[in-house]
């Protein structure tokens, strides 16, 4: 049985600004929530079916207690919205059951994520989904996972993933779950809670404001010590991003595509050409766009670019274990007019030591703490208004996250690989993710079903990319 009101008090909590600007963002065509596929081998021992998936989640889902909790929003908007325990909640409904007809092809694979994908979420319900599929060659399966980005940041989306997984094949020991739903607020609990943080915190909004000038000024301090980078974020801001069929009216299905490369390969780049694993990666999509813009018989020129938008973590340590959203951003022009894959590399390479010194990977977040003393109805306009200028500020996003470099189990199958899930902004034909695992750098594309019909084109583009620059490594 739930839990009295009395402690209503304590469950509840509400969702930051940045946190509820992605569900203010989402829209039929934009559904905001991130995702991964990833492949196993089958474990040596027992089988590992539906049931086994909805017992292992079980068992785990109490270490992360968000996923069995659901938004509710404060009648009038007087507030943002607070999570609350789903006193009905439902395992089997969360996680679901597929299958490829055997032997399953990785097109055939591809083609179900891009169809799962597009689907938007329960708001009724806690935001994530999971879905065995079963039916690949050599007895393989896969896990397909879906959370709303409003419970995830681009360090952690794929928590509900990784929550079944184990660095042994034998599962570790969790403790036992006594858990209770509490009592889900009433309307006129809703709207008394609101008003009492707001008697709580009197001085919040001035607070808010006055870390914000604090950040401003050191953000000034070091943009005096980098006049170049500063030079330079201005020209991108004030500049908007190049046309380019990147940019496109955007429907409600999605395509998925895969690619698979080494981690060596970047490794050994780095360690010829300098700079980071991140500037090869971001070299290599350069390169990759570039041969995919000429597929499709446009123009190419020396001067050509494509503006990408890398979203960066910016956690701190303090901030570890919480559950929220903290992330800046890099607006990075790629070379793809540049023909030469060493001199694009050297170019990103420049580009992104500039953005670094230049301090601006602090901005966006302090524009997020500023925002958060704003009323719930203008985070709803910005949100929408921000989702419609993305055509402008940049064409496409290029996210990068580390994994684990060995191998990780669910219940004693292996994962063999696994591949990202970005959403799509208003306007975004596709955006490209990437993960790091166990050798491995997996890249997926999530694009829009009409605007990106050769998005497998796209993805064997970043192959070739990379097989160039490994060309030129001694």
């Amino acid at each position: 049985m739930p839990a009295s009101d009395d402690t209503l008090e304590r469950v509840t909590e509400r969702l930051s600004a940045l946190d509820v600007s992605f569900l203010y963002m989402e829209t039929p065509t934009t559904a905001m929530h991130v995702g991964s596929v990833a492949r196993f081998a089958p474990p040596s021992t027992e089988q590992f079916d539906y049931e086994a998936l909805c017992s292992l989640v079980s068992r785990r889902i109490g270490l992360a207690p968000r996923y069995r909790q659901k938004v509710r929003w404060v009648p009038g908007h007087i507030a943002n919205p607070v999570w609350v325990d789903d006193e009905d909640f439902d395992i089997t409904y969360h996680v679901r059951r597929s299958a490829l007809p055997k032997p399953g092809s990785d097109d055939q694979l591809r083609q179900l994520v891009g169809r799962l994908q597009a689907r938007q979420l329960d708001r009724n319900r806690p935001l994530w989904e999971m879905y065995l599929v079963e039916g690949l060659a050599d007895g393989h399966f896969a896990i397909i996972a879906k959370t709303h980005h409003a419970m995830v940041d681009g360090v952690s989306a794929v928590d509900i993933a990784t929550l079944i997984l184990d660095v042994e094949p034998t599962p570790r020991e969790t403790p036992d779950d006594a858990w209770v739903p509490q009592h889900e607020p009433s309307r006129a609990g809703l709207v008394v809670g609101a008003l009492t943080d707001t008697l709580r915190r009197p001085t919040q909004v001035a607070e808010t404001v006055r870390s914000g000038v604090t950040d401003a000024r050191t953000t000034a301090n070091r943009a005096l010590g980098a006049a170049a980078g500063v030079a330079a974020v201005a020209r991108t801001s004030f500049r908007s991003a190049p046309e380019s069929p990147l940019n496109a009216e955007i429907g409600e299905q999605r395509r998925f595509g895969m690619a698979a490369t080494s981690l060596d390969d970047y490794k050994r780049i780095r360690k010829t050409h300098g700079g980071t694993i991140n500037d090869v990666v971001l070299a290599t999509v350069s390169g990759a766009l570039r041969t995919w813009l000429l597929t499709r018989g446009e123009s190419v020129v020396p001067s050509t670019t494509v503006r990408a938008m890398v979203p960066v973590s910016v956690r701190s340590e303090t901030d570890d274990g919480a559950l929220g959203n903290r992330v800046s951003s890099y607006f990075v022009d790629l070379p793809v007019g540049e023909p030469s894959a060493v001199m694009r590399l050297h170019q990103v390479s420049y580009a992104m030591k500039g953005h670094k010194e230049s301090g601006q990977s602090i901005g966006a977040d302090v524009l997020v703490r500023l925002s958060g003393f704003a009323p719930p109805t203008i985070h709803s306009a910005a949100a929408r208004l921000a989702s419609g200028l993305t055509r402008r500020l940049f064409n496409v996003v290029v996210t990068n996250v580390p994994g684990p470099q060995y191998p990780l189990y669910a219940a004693g199958a292996q994962m063999i690989d696994c591949y990202p899930v970005v959403p799509l902004a208003k306007g975004q034909a596709v955006t490209i993710g990437l993960i790091s695992y166990n050798g491995g750098v997996y890249y997926g594309m999530n694009g829009d079903r009409d605007s990106m019909p050769d998005i497998d084109v796209l993805a064997g583009c970043i192959e070739e990319s990379l097989h160039e620059l490994m060309g030129t490594v001694r």
